[in-house]
């Protein structure tokens, strides 16, 4: 529909309003190197490549808190229209869980995410594309069934058959309804106390 109001007006006007809804559109990067010893210059680099105007990185675990803030860092900084380019999705971390958290959060804020080799494209209208996305849903469920899995095969090896410890308090339960009953999204609330988005379902 913009595009042909644009088409009436002058070009001069045209070229401005183009030039800077294209400017809001920002391509952000972020990179990440499990240790102080292996080199981030290569995704950086790759990043520049795809036009990556700013690029959040940092050399940590992809489980460590030092991750989560870089990525609480991204999620501050972009807006709505941009696009967030990683050369591959497990840059982001290494639990699939919290990937999709991560992805759920980006997208509450009408931002999107790429990844260089191709798995992943929010931006994209492909059905493929879609269905890839869909996927990690599942695969992060299986990944949450394979882990519990292990503790409870664990504990029967070990005779300790003890419930799963509670993930929050109750005055933790509390916070969490209060801070959606205020309108913050599950993703974000997931975030803001360190579980997986499930959790917080549970707690609503």
């Amino acid at each position: 529909m913009i595009d042909k109001v644009l088409n009436m007006v002058n070009p001069s006007v045209r070229y401005y309003v183009v030039m800077n809804r294209e400017q809001d559109m920002a391509l952000v990067g972020y990179a990440r190197v499990s240790t102080q010893d292996q080199d981030l210059s290569a995704q950086l680099e790759v990043l520049q490549e795809a036009g990556c105007e700013k690029i959040f990185h940092g050399k940590q675990s992809g489980k460590s808190d030092d991750n989560q803030e870089k990525l609480d860092e991204l999620l501050a900084y972009v807006r709505d229209g941009d696009t967030v380019v990683l050369t591959k999705l497990d840059r982001m971390g290494r639990s699939l869980n919290r990937i999709l958290i991560m992805i759920q959060s980006l997208q509450d804020k009408g931002v999107a995410l790429r990844t260089i080799d191709g798995q992943v494209d929010t931006t994209s209208e492909n059905p493929m594309q879609k269905a890839m996305t869909q996927l990690l849903g599942v695969f992060a469920e299986l990944e949450h069934s394979i882990i519990v899995d292990r503790l409870q095969s664990g504990r029967e090896r070990t005779g300790r058959k003890g419930g799963k410890p509670r993930s929050l308090s109750d005055e933790q339960v509390a916070g969490v309804q209060r801070l959606y009953s205020e309108g913050m999204s599950k993703s974000k609330i997931a975030i803001e106390f360190g579980v997986s988005r499930m959790t917080i379902m549970r707690c609503l």
